[in-house]
């Protein structure tokens, strides 16, 4: 018997008593010491159903190696101190591993991020190759999505032709008895109930097993399902099951925040978008479009056009500083109050801003905000505009790419009383003025000359073939002044792009 001094043997004692009181993973996190030997961590991949895992695997399923010299005595392979050291090792493997993958997931912002995340770690955890996560809330409240591993969305629209109450993560989800935990279905072609269907789809996709479980959040209850196909029949063995319900539990409270930071944002973008116009006016002489785009806290850029009395149109851009839902409501009030001085004054820009100003002053004394508002007279093809530290407009055309000479003016809001001159221009035929936001040029991460710069080159080199459709004009400016996706990416940044072509 191996002399173990008292301290350590009551400790040993301690140990394997609270593991069978609270599972191997708590009672490791209670009773191990800070750190972790270099020796116990190296990974020991398992096979499952012919899958190589990532996971590693306890160190106890591979026998010691003695590297003792010649003539020493080297303890039995079956001390009780080469157990526990074989098993203390295998607990640290296991507790490494969830941490990395709960590292992984935990720095994802994004809730299809995350998803995809689950899908990979848990294909690792259980040793399978293919799999899929349905997120599906209880509330009823979305959103609703379904996004898979190693399977097309063809793959996925076959999958769903199954009755749903035949598929794993379809019992879950309906709450069906017996399924609120794991469902593993080792050898799903050799089920004799198996619904016909679902016997075609798996035979037809390769797969002959699952193993599913429920995504439940504990404030939120269940948001989902995920379930791992394997090629051949297989099941986790007992520990790949519980490391996978330990990351799984993690996992759903992430999913759970994500969850309400995408509803979040939903919800303001749904009132920002009922804030701007939901189709541009048909007017005859000519042609509108308009491009927007917006950051993921949501800010106070906007456009408007709008029919006016005789036969004339008003044309409006504009930002309120500040970002989030105070400047998505506060962009709405100054656009909605520019509509009525608009249709009151509207061929005295000036009086429409001045107006706009005062109003601002008066009941948001602590906001400012630039605007340019342009009076439109389509049959004459002419434009009276004004402008409150907004940026010039880009007249387009066959002959000319130029920017109107506008009088530097401050923002509305910032003087006690605003006003500037008007400027009239007159449109050649074919020609499009382009009225855009400050947002454009500072996404492009440029000094304000040379994105001033980029702006005009990518007016000037629109195709011949492009100029007639204000929609195309509109496009390829944006994507060329903010090439790989950056009219995309997520910005603290506005950008609003209106296009109008006189015919």
């Amino acid at each position: 018997m191996l002399d173990i001094p008292p301290r350590v043997r009551v400790h040993v004692e301690t140990l394997l008593a609270a593991q069978n009181d609270m599972g191997v993973c708590d009672a490791f996190e209670q009773y191990a010491p800070v750190g972790k030997p270099d020796a116990m961590n190296a990974p020991h991949p398992s096979k499952v159903a012919g899958i190589d895992s990532t996971v590693p695997a306890p160190a106890h399923t591979a026998p010691p190696t003695s590297t003792a010299p010649a003539g020493s005595q080297v303890p039995p392979p079956h001390a009780p101190g080469a157990l526990l050291q074989d098993r203390l090792a295998g607990w640290v493997s296991d507790l490494t591993t969830l941490h990395e993958l709960t590292e992984r997931l935990v720095r994802t912002d994004t809730l299809d991020s995350a998803l995809r995340e689950v899908l990979r770690a848990g294909a690792a955890l259980v040793g399978a190759r293919r799999g899929l996560v349905v997120l599906e809330p209880a509330d009823g409240l979305g959103p609703d999505t379904t996004i898979g591993l190693g399977l097309a969305r063809a793959d996925l629209g076959t999958i769903e032709t199954v009755p749903r109450s035949s598929l794993s993560y379809g019992r879950i989800l309906d709450g069906l008895p017996g399924c609120d935990g794991a469902v593993a279905e080792p050898d799903l072609l050799a089920e004799d109930g198996l619904d016909p269907r679902h016997r075609e789809v798996a035979a037809r996709l390769g797969y002959a097993a699952s193993y599913a479980l429920p995504l439940t959040a504990e404030a939120d209850g269940r948001l989902g399902a995920a379930v791992w196909l394997y090629d051949e029949p297989a099941e986790p063995s007992e520990r790949q099951q519980h490391l996978i319900g330990l990351y799984t539990g993690h996992a759903a409270e992430h999913l759970a925040r994500l969850l309400e930071v995408e509803r979040t944002r939903a919800s303001l973008r749904t009132v920002r978008e009922e804030l701007l116009p939901s189709r541009l006016p048909r007017v005859a002489g000519v042609q509108l479009a308009a491009r927007h785009r917006t950051g993921p806290r949501g800010g106070g850029d906007w456009y408007d056009a709008l029919p006016l009395p005789d036969a004339a149109l008003g044309l409006a851009v504009g930002a309120v500083t500040g970002s989030g839902p105070s400047a998505v409501a506060a962009m709405g009030r100054l656009r909605a109050s520019l509509r009525a001085y608009a249709v009151m004054e509207g061929e005295d820009p000036v009086a429409v801003l001045s107006d706009l100003e005062l109003l601002l002053r008066l009941t948001e004394p602590a906001r400012s905000a630039t605007a340019l508002f342009a009076y439109c007279e389509p049959a004459l093809r002419k434009i009276t505009l004004a402008g409150a530290g907004h940026c010039p407009p880009l007249i387009v055309g066959e002959r000319r790419t130029e920017f109107v000479e506008t009088s530097v003016s401050a923002p509305l809001g910032m003087l006690s009383c605003w006003e500037a001159p008007s400027v009239e221009l007159t449109a050649e035929p074919g020609e499009t003025v382009l009225l855009y936001t400050d947002g454009l040029l500072h996404r492009t991460g440029d000094p304000v000359d040379r994105a001033f710069s980029r702006l005009h080159s990518a007016a000037a080199g629109v195709p011949r073939a492009l100029r007639h459709d204000p929609d195309a004009v509109a496009e390829h400016i944006l994507r060329t002044v903010l090439p790989d996706g950056l009219d995309s990416a997520d910005s603290e940044e506005d950008v609003v792009l209106l296009a109008a072509r006189f015919e």
